[in-house]
Protein backbone atom coordinates (compact mmCIF):
# COMPACT_ATOMS: atom_id res chain seq x y z
CA UNK A 1 0.00 0.00 0.00
CA UNK A 2 2.62 2.21 0.79
CA UNK A 3 6.13 2.84 -0.42
CA UNK A 4 8.18 5.89 1.19
CA UNK A 5 5.16 8.26 1.90
CA UNK A 6 3.37 6.86 -1.82
CA UNK A 7 -0.03 6.03 -1.06
CA UNK A 8 -2.16 3.74 -3.51
CA UNK A 9 -5.52 3.61 -2.99
CA UNK A 10 -7.18 0.21 -4.79
CA UNK A 11 -10.70 -0.83 -5.18
CA UNK A 12 -12.63 -2.40 -2.18
CA UNK A 13 -15.00 -4.57 -4.92
CA UNK A 14 -15.47 -5.00 -8.56
CA UNK A 15 -17.59 -1.79 -9.88
CA UNK A 16 -17.66 0.73 -12.55
CA UNK A 17 -16.14 4.19 -12.28
CA UNK A 18 -19.40 6.50 -11.88
CA UNK A 19 -17.96 9.65 -11.27
CA UNK A 20 -14.12 11.29 -10.63
CA UNK A 21 -14.71 14.16 -7.93
CA UNK A 22 -10.65 15.33 -8.00
CA UNK A 23 -7.62 15.92 -10.45
CA UNK A 24 -4.22 15.31 -10.65
CA UNK A 25 -2.49 17.56 -8.39
CA UNK A 26 -5.18 18.16 -6.37
CA UNK A 27 -4.67 18.27 -2.01
CA UNK A 28 -6.83 16.27 -0.51
CA UNK A 29 -7.35 15.94 3.43
CA UNK A 30 -7.86 12.65 4.77
CA UNK A 31 -11.26 10.67 4.52
CA UNK A 32 -12.39 13.20 1.52
CA UNK A 33 -13.59 11.74 -1.52
CA UNK A 34 -11.89 10.83 -4.30
CA UNK A 35 -14.01 8.82 -6.86
CA UNK A 36 -17.74 6.96 -6.66
CA UNK A 37 -17.26 3.53 -7.73
CA UNK A 38 -21.17 1.52 -8.53
CA UNK A 39 -21.93 -1.92 -7.99
CA UNK A 40 -24.61 -3.65 -7.43
CA UNK A 41 -26.85 0.28 -8.75
CA UNK A 42 -25.52 1.34 -5.38
CA UNK A 43 -22.71 4.46 -5.32
CA UNK A 44 -19.95 3.71 -3.08
CA UNK A 45 -17.89 6.94 -2.30
CA UNK A 46 -13.72 6.12 -2.36
CA UNK A 47 -12.05 8.38 0.09
CA UNK A 48 -8.49 8.92 1.13
CA UNK A 49 -7.11 7.20 3.83
CA UNK A 50 -5.00 10.56 5.02
CA UNK A 51 -4.19 13.90 3.40
CA UNK A 52 -1.83 14.41 0.69
CA UNK A 53 -1.68 15.23 -3.14
CA UNK A 54 -3.30 13.40 -5.93
CA UNK A 55 -0.55 12.02 -8.29
CA UNK A 56 -1.77 10.26 -10.44
CA UNK A 57 -5.82 8.96 -11.60
CA UNK A 58 -5.59 5.51 -12.81
CA UNK A 59 -9.10 5.14 -14.11
CA UNK A 60 -11.45 6.95 -15.96
CA UNK A 61 -15.09 7.13 -15.87
CA UNK A 62 -17.03 4.08 -16.99
CA UNK A 63 -14.22 1.87 -16.02
CA UNK A 64 -14.94 -1.42 -14.84
CA UNK A 65 -12.65 -2.30 -12.41
CA UNK A 66 -11.98 -5.62 -10.03
CA UNK A 67 -11.43 -5.58 -6.85
CA UNK A 68 -7.52 -4.62 -5.36
CA UNK A 69 -6.84 -2.39 -8.87
CA UNK A 70 -5.14 0.52 -8.06
CA UNK A 71 -7.33 2.97 -8.85
CA UNK A 72 -5.58 6.78 -7.68
CA UNK A 73 -1.49 7.24 -6.72
CA UNK A 74 -1.41 9.69 -3.35
CA UNK A 75 1.82 11.34 -2.18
Amino acid sequence: MTKEGVIEVRAPMVGTVADILVPPGAQVMENDELLILESMKMHIPIRTPRAGIVQEIRVSIGDTVQEDDLLVVLC
